[in-house]
């Protein structure tokens, strides 16, 4: 929704921005199934730069395949000509096993990965001194100043069992994606029951992908279609987790989410524009902020 040269970009970004909307996100892939990707704090960097007001969020960044320190000081740069307005999603990738492989990491490795760059990072991003050592890289005293003020919440994705322990011992909330509401209460507990003893203000979220349409079998037919164009999966698959038709209908569905403690939402939407797009989830974040 946010590609394009940056005179169409910005005016996207205005339209969400007037249409009442709190926050954008953008992801993170270096090259998924057919090459397809972006780099996610650089998409940051650039919606930040195009859209003074709006947040930024990057859902979710795949942490394991760079170096924690050079990621640490993308992140205070971008910080530093955006304070307080990123929240970076960190999870441990897709099923394109090829993606995790080119970049010189073992898939089988990921998950421990994410945890040791996790804790290097959040210490990176302190503004003292860190120093890290793990099977995976090792540093001494690497210094990254100034550090992001405010400090940049950091929320962890997945449904798996490791991501939700992750996000309890790591994480300053979950990003919660594939999932029922009522399984997202369940595994929202488990998180915090994970963090419990952690000073942490939690903050959770949902990614979902959404149809946009007044015909609902329209707005299915063009979901289905840009999701099997993405993930090279059966639409039906996903069906279940992703609601399609008119923005009140999708809010109703959304609502029990919230209800279930999710207080960030990732929307992608495919609708007939962009435009279009953006406007439905206006509509939908209107309704939801009126029934929380």
């Amino acid at each position: 929704m946010l590609a394009g040269p940056h005179v169409r970009r910005r005016a996207l970004l205005e339209r969400a921005r007037r249409a009442g909307l709190d926050h954008v996100f953008v992801a993170d892939h270096l090259s998924f199934h057919t090459g397809f990707g972006m780099d996610g704090l650089l998409q940051a960097a650039t919606v930040a730069a195009l859209e003074p007001e709006l947040a930024v969020h990057v859902g979710v960044y795949l942490l394991a395949l760079r170096h924690p320190v050079p990621v640490a000081r993308q992140i205070a740069t971008l910080c530093e000509s955006a304070p307080g307005r990123l929240v970076l999603g960190v999870g441990v990738g897709g099923e394109d096993r090829h993606e995790i492989e080119i970049c010189g990491v073992d898939p089988k490795t990921r998950g421990r990965r994410t945890d040791e760059s996790l804790a290097a990072l959040r210490a990176l991003l302190r503004g003292e001194p860190a120093s890290h050592a793990c099977e995976f890289f090792s540093f001494e005293r690497a210094w990254i100043r100034p550090a992001p003020d405010p400090p940049v919440p950091i929320v962890v994705g997945g449904r798996s069992a490791a991501a939700l322990r992750r996000a309890g011992r790591l994480g300053d909330g979950w990003l919660g994606v594939w999932c029922s509401a009522r399984r997202y209460a369940e595994a929202r507990a488990e998180v915090e029951a994970e963090g419990a003893g952690r000073a942490v203000a939690w903050r959770h979220g949902l990614q979902v992908w959404v149809g946009l349409d007044a015909d609902p079998a329209t707005a299915r037919e063009r979901l289905s279609r840009a999701m099997e164009g993405v993930y090279r999966i059966p639409f039906e698959r996903f069906e279940k987790y992703c609601p399609y038709g008119a923005p009140d209908r999708i809010a109703d569905f959304l609502a029990a989410f919230a209800a279930a403690g999710a207080r960030d939402f990732n929307v992608m939407a495919v609708a007939a524009s962009s435009e279009q797009a953006i406007d439905g989830v206006a509509e939908i974040h209107a309704r939801l902020t009126q029934s929380i």
